[in-house]
């Protein structure tokens, strides 16, 4: 199975009670989406895509409507996208994406993280090459109405680069440049996906032991519960037995 298949699948055992936060994330990714393209979602790929987003999520379509409304107002907040990056235990790369209307906030936050778990806040970009930003979709497999061979080169021909499936959802991962390309392809095939994000997929992984592991995965629940924090990816290997210690 593919890098990115693999890492997100294991990244999703690990986090799977960390779902408290996902309105609030979508609700942000809204802002910025009106604020960069208007809210009309028909004239703003990135907002269709926030919408898809909340449906998989099942936020209340009130909710996308009003978040849409709030952010088209006078009164908007100012949200503006940043991103931290800096090493935990065993030398595991993080990478934290933080949607924040007070930048001072939150990078006082962020690299107060780091310095509880004996981590080290670095310099932008010094880590940028340790991870591949990659487009990935759920689609229900259930949605699917045709021979899978049939799918599967429909998704080759939109910029699928690995396409995996389980008994209820298929995955499919494409190149940055490609995201629109499949997102415009599965909308001809009617297939709605569940959700659609672009997400920072390690290329290579660091073994740690069952110590750094459980320090780091406390440092990544520290990031994740700061509100500033949209997105926080790593590069530690996740094994079925580092899974069971916690």
């Amino acid at each position: 199975m593919g890098r990115a298949f693999e890492y997100r699948k294991a990244s999703k055992m690990a986090r799977w009670d960390k779902m408290a936060k996902t309105f609030s994330k979508i609700g942000k990714d809204i802002a910025l989406a009106v604020k960069a393209g208007g809210p009309d979602p028909d004239a703003n790929p990135a907002l269709r895509r926030c919408i898809q987003n909340a449906k998989g999520a099942n936020m209340p379509k009130d909710n996308v409507e009003r978040a849409i409304k709030k952010a088209s107002g006078a009164d908007a907040e100012n949200y503006e996208e940043i991103t931290y990056e800096g090493y935990g235990q065993g030398g595991v790369a993080f990478f934290v994406e933080c949607t924040t209307n007070n930048p001072t906030r939150t990078v006082a936050n962020v690299r107060a993280v780091f310095n509880k778990f004996d981590g080290n806040l670095g310099k932008n970009g010094e880590l940028a090459f340790i991870f591949d930003r990659k487009g990935i979709f759920s689609v229900d497999k259930a949605s699917i109405k045709m021979e899978w061979d049939d799918f599967e080169m429909e998704m080759i021909d939109g910029g699928a680069q690995d396409i995996e499936s389980d008994d209820e959802e298929v995955f499919i991962t494409t190149a940055f440049e490609d995201f629109g390309t499949l997102s415009h392809k599965l909308h001809e095939l009617n297939i709605e996906p569940k959700s659609a994000e672009l997400e920072r997929i390690p290329n290579t992984t660091k073994e740690v032991s069952e110590d750094q592991f459980k320090i780091n995965m406390k440092m990544l629940d520290r990031f994740e519960e700061d509100d500033d924090v949209q997105n926080v990816y790593h590069n530690m290997e996740i094994t079925e037995d580092l899974l069971s210690t916690i």
